[in-house]
């Protein structure tokens, strides 16, 4: 098996700090939150604008990678599924997708999104307009 390298682009800056503060899903109450961009991916920002509706891909470093699987939404009652049928944060290779619209773009490395559901301190890996959004 290979390998694969991500590198972390920018870091998420939020009110979420515990993983029990952070709501299940962006629409469930998520707060707005600061994507700051690293100095030598800031000009990959160029062309994203307040109002864009963009997906800000995230490494959640705090998620258990061995799980494989799980109740979906902590539903006990639900059937116990494989991660793969799920949004569960804990998996394999934890990858967050989530979806936001840009508020405000600031000092040219940072967007005000909306709702962002990330921990405090997530790693951004990649950001991609939502196309689904147009």
């Amino acid at each position: 098996m290979n390998n694969i390298n991500v590198t972390p682009i920018g870091v998420i800056h939020s009110s979420l700090k515990s993983l029990d503060d952070c709501p299940l899903q962006g629409n469930e109450g998520a707060p707005e939150a600061l994507v700051e961009i690293h100095a030598p991916y800031a000009e990959a920002l160029q062309g994203v604008q307040a109002g864009n509706k963009i997906l800000v891909i995230t490494w959640l470093h705090a998620a258990d990678r061995s799980v494989l699987k799980c109740y979906p939404r902590n539903e006990t009652t639900a059937p116990y599924v494989g991660v793969f049928a799920t949004r569960s944060p804990d998996r394999p290779n934890p990858l967050g997708l989530h979806p936001v619209k840009v508020m405000e773009v600031l000092d040219g490395n940072q967007l005000r999104v909306h709702p962002l559901e990330a921990l405090d301190g997530t790693p951004v890996v990649d950001i991609k307009p939502d196309i689904s959004a147009r």
